[in-house]
């Protein structure tokens, strides 16, 4: 697995990273424990070195099944998690006050089994707290040895550089796929501009872009994807087109949608680093095995144009999750 730097940060990870929240969060029910675990493990053997987790994951169950996997390779992985609402459950809503801030640090390393959080990242920016204040807090807990690196995510650009400001970000994690583009009309230029990594989560829309949900498909009570608008059949047919352009790319270059849908992603910029999800260890190794799919200028300049062409239709949360994002 080849690895990448995240910005001038000096955190080196995987290409490709395993994002852990499906395995007990968002869509249905949780995995069996000792199945994600072997599933964590699997991604280790496999050359994966970048974990994301979070609080707000269980609450906390993720963190632990993580903290287990791990332990035993511990000095060889990069771990993410996430501090930000509260009770670490985000239908309570927000709550980023630094006291809230230096107990989920302290629970996150006795859960993750660790003595440090490689990268700690604001889940969502909090309206109610300065982020000056929520950058001091982590810089506090970076000089007492308790975390490495700081991150924001789903932040707007006014939050990120008075963030920057106060303590270095070295990564901003927000969706960024085929289907959801808005980080390169302001975000990725600044990103750029101060140094600062980028975690695309969802590069797989939620597994729309493997080519695997027609609109026929019905999802869990449990599943996020019940609820939001993108998912909804009328959406689901109308964004066909864009899953097809992925699949016939896909069959020209003897890959898998999915395949294409990642290495897309890492043509986009050195320092962009997807964490795609799965239960499954036959999609474990289908998502890395991106990481060896070179996109053509050819393919990337016929992606560009078709996806000129596609209007994208329904919002990607419910309206009730809109004001969490890009503040």
């Amino acid at each position: 697995m080849q690895k990448r730097m995240l910005g001038r940060s000096g955190l080196e990870v995987s290409a490709i990273g395993l994002g852990c929240m499906g395995l007990s969060f968002g869509y249905g029910p949780a995995t069996d424990r000792q199945d994600a675990i072997s599933l964590i493990r699997a991604a280790h053997e496999r050359g994966v070195t970048f974990f994301d987790t979070a609080e707000a994951y269980g609450p906390g169950v993720n963190e632990e099944v993580v903290g287990e996997a791990l332990q035993p390779v511990r000095d060889q992985v990069v771990i993410a998690t996430k501090f930000g609402f509260k009770n670490g459950i985000p239908a309570n809503g927000l709550d980023s006050r630094p006291e809230r801030i230096r107990q989920v640090a302290d629970d996150a390393l006795r859960r993750l089994r660790t003595d440090r959080i490689d990268l700690f990242y604001q889940h969502r920016v909090d309206p109610d707290v300065p982020i000056e204040d929520v950058a001091g807090t982590v810089k506090e807990l970076i000089d007492a040895g308790k975390v490495r690196h700081f991150g924001l995510s789903e932040a707007g650009v006014d939050s990120i550089r008075r963030a920057h400001a106060v303590q270095p970000v070295a990564a901003l994690q927000s969706e960024y796929s085929l289907w959801w583009r808005e980080p390169e009309a302001k975000i990725l230029s600044v990103l750029e501009e101060l140094g600062i990594g980028f975690v695309p989560f969802a590069p797989l829309g939620r597994g729309f872009l493997t080519g695997k949900i027609d609109p026929n498909a019905t999802f869990g009570d449990t599943d996020f994807r019940s609820t939001a608008p993108r998912f909804a059949p009328a959406a689901l047919k109308a964004n066909q087109a864009l899953v097809d352009l992925v699949g016939s790319i896909a069959a020209a270059t003897h890959a898998t949608p999915a395949q294409i849908a990642l290495a897309w992603l890492l043509a986009q910029r050195p320092w962009i680093v997807p964490i795609p999800g799965t239960t499954k260890l036959h999609r474990l190794e289908e998502n890395l095995g991106a990481a060896s799919v070179e996109l053509t200028s050819a393919d990337l300049d016929r992606i560009e144009l078709t996806l000129s062409r596609i209007h994208i239709e329904g919002e990607r949360y419910p309206a009730a999750h809109q004001s969490f994002v890009n503040r």
